[in-house]
């Protein structure tokens, strides 16, 4: 039986791609140069995914995250003598203003409130992510949340779900379910620390990677088909 359920925050419970499209542009913009394209975002949002990965595998630091693909962006674009530390900045400074749920995120959290323990578990800025959850409340839902730039580690690392297991109410490992959209982040740490994981899939995508996934779900309603009327 679950007691405790882990959320993953963006693209799972808050629509990421929404707010870093809305920062990207506004940023740009600001900065003298133009409003970025839905294909210029799509191709930022690529190189983003792709060093957080690198992140993910241990391949580089999480400073150097912030630093290349903006880097890697402005040549994409082919701009040149634009600082890409400035513009991280401004662009992590302006996610927490552009909050949008996904789906009923916040009714779906606020439903399981006291009848299961809730904690979010996410990979980011500190005082970008909790802006985000006070932003939209979500904050008075939970009973913990960790942060990766505040717990020391980022998903998927064993170490990161260590300390969060360290520090809630203890329970048996098989009583904790793990809710997230990324296979390498929230489904690998699952895997890595032996709980359960629930695979939130609303692009119905095939898994073809070795993580495993204890079930799937395309809709945040079919979580209580999940837990099972608990």
């Amino acid at each position: 039986m679950i007691k405790v359920i882990l959320w993953d925050l963006d693209n799972t419970l808050l629509d990421f791609l929404y707010a870093e499209k809305m920062s990207l542009r506004t940023v740009f913009k600001t900065q003298g140069f133009w409003e970025l394209t839905d294909a210029q975002v799509a191709a930022y949002s690529a190189i983003n995914n792709r060093h957080w990965e690198k992140l993910e595998r241990g391949e580089c630091t999480k400073e150097q995250v912030m630093h290349n693909r903006f880097a890697e962006f402005l040549q994409y674009l082919g701009i040149t003598g634009a600082d890409p530390d400035s513009l991280c900045t401004a662009y992590e400074q302006g996610i927490a203003d552009h909050n949008r749920f996904i789906e009923n995120g916040y009714d779906v959290v606020a439903s399981l409130k006291g009848r299961y323990r809730q904690y979010v578990v996410t990979n980011g800025a500190y005082d970008v992510q909790t802006k985000r959850l006070a932003g939209t409340g979500l904050d008075k839902l939970f009973d913990g949340v960790f942060i990766s730039d505040e717990v020391g580690f980022e998903k998927p690392s064993v170490h990161f779900f260590q300390t969060v297991l360290s520090q809630i109410e203890p329970c048996a490992k098989d009583e904790i379910l793990m809710v997230g959209d990324s296979l390498s982040s929230d489904m690998q740490g699952a895997n890595n620390i032996g709980i359960p994981c629930c695979w939130y899939n609303p692009q119905h995508k095939v898994n073809t990677s070795a993580v495993k996934t204890d079930c799937e779900i395309h809709s945040l309603n079919e979580i209580y088909q999940v837990l099972g009327g608990q």
